[in-house]
């Protein structure tokens, strides 16, 4: 098996190389024998490009290969449509979804994997709200937000999520190729878990621990885009049942 890692990035520059370098090095459970990074520089205007640019994968320890593919947008486009732009490009037969932030832990890679390893699982979220590992303490509201917006996803898509909004979005070829997004923001959130309800995919969660950021840190996410998923949970619940 081959695992697609792919990573929008948007002004990450003080963090990328770092990530980048977790990335290769994670550990890869029994059955991935390759993995491929599709990095999506959705225009940056600091040094992230060059970071792309400039970096070179360097070899596992264990001998497996890992190969790097950038693209990049001309214009910001948003995370949604970056990473649509990640998945036309992956060759792999499962899908990873990782932020170029050092909130999410990619050593967490095997327990993310295993449940579609073992064909138990068609689509894995990594949950901020299972599990034992470590939480930065941060912003009650945030945290708020985030249960309220799960909640009312899973009113309307029947499934009993704990964290809908987690960046930690693993799921095989076949799901992919069975989707169609069109979200340029956060509303892929919704929309992706919106579709993988109604194709009825065996869903599982898994227990990750979370580094959150400040927004003095550089976290991107607000108050705004809370009222934007309120919106995507209606369109792609209510309005579009295509």
């Amino acid at each position: 098996m081959k695992l697609s890692v792919v990573i929008p990035v948007f002004n990450e520059e003080a963090t990328l190389a770092d990530l980048l370098d977790r990335v290769v090095s994670a550990p890869l459970p029994e059955g991935v024998e390759a993995m491929e990074i599709v990095a999506v520089d959705d225009a940056s205007t600091d040094g992230s490009a060059g970071v792309l640019e400039g970096y070179t994968p360097p070899g596992r320890g264990d001998g497996r290969p890992v190969d790097l593919v950038v693209a990049r947008h001309e214009k910001n486009r948003g995370k949604g449509a970056a990473l649509r732009t990640g998945f036309a490009r992956v060759s792999g037969d499962v899908v990873l979804i990782q932020d170029a932030d050092l909130e999410y832990d990619p050593s967490e890679y095997p327990m993310l994997l295993q449940p579609i390893l073992d064909d138990q699982a068609d689509v894995v979220y990594g949950s901020r709200f299972q599990g034992g590992g470590p939480h930065r303490v941060l912003l009650f509201w945030h945290y708020v937000g985030n249960r309220f917006l799960t909640t009312l996803s899973n009113a309307f898509t029947n499934i009993n999520l704990t964290d809908m909004e987690t960046c930690y979005k693993v799921f095989t070829r076949s799901v992919l190729d069975r989707l169609t997004f069109s979200s340029d923001r956060f509303g892929f959130e919704v929309e992706f878990t919106s579709r993988v309800a109604r194709l009825e995919c065996r869903i599982y969660e898994v227990g990750i621990s979370y580094h959150g950021r400040t927004y003095a840190e550089g976290k991107k996410i607000g108050w705004k885009d809370g009222l934007e998923a309120v919106w995507c949970i209606l369109r792609f619940n209510l309005f579009s049942r295509r």
